[in-house]
């Protein structure tokens, strides 16, 4: 029997060099240059937190952080940026938290996805990722296909293939 897994993980070194190419791009900039900008990554939970003086900067930076990322191969869609910046004092502070693995709902949708599909395959949910698992080759490559052209929102990664 033929397997992959399909998981979506985010390389924790990846981030770190994205965080810290924003943060060197950023105070090279002219629009920057005098102004409180921070920019920190918490490894462990990842979670970068953003400070900056005022809501147009913050956006900017955002904008800078996810295309940093997108260079090291770090897909935007693995940023939660969906909290709104909260001021505090004269700072404007965000969280933004990037995904790593798949959320058990994530999981179901894409088991869902693949039975509905109604291919030779079975699915299966393990903790983080989903092993999909076929007599043919060729089916399995029908379903990453298929997880590819499907609006998920999520960034995956086909990995383990086995035959």
């Amino acid at each position: 029997m033929a397997s992959f897994d399909i998981v979506s993980k985010v390389d924790a070194q990846a981030l770190d060099n994205a965080v810290n190419v924003t943060s060197k791009e950023i105070s090279n900039r002219f629009d920057f240059k005098g102004s409180h900008v921070q920019i920190d990554l918490d490894k462990k939970d990842f979670k970068i937190r953003i400070e900056t003086e005022d809501d147009m900067k913050m956006r900017q930076l955002v904008d800078v952080l996810i295309n940093r990322a997108h260079k090291q191969g770090i897909a935007p869609e693995a940023f939660d940026i969906s909290a709104d910046g909260a001021q505090s004092g004269k700072l404007w502070k965000k969280e933004v938290k990037v995904k790593n693995g798949l959320a058990q709902d994530d999981a179901k949708k894409i088991v869902k996805l693949i039975k509905d599909a109604g291919l030779k395959v079975q699915a299966a949910i393990q903790e983080d990722l989903v092993r999909v698992t076929g007599k043919k080759i060729d089916d399995l490559q029908e379903v990453i296909q298929l997880c590819k052209t499907a609006d998920l929102r999520l960034p995956l990664q086909f990995i383990n293939m086995r035959s």
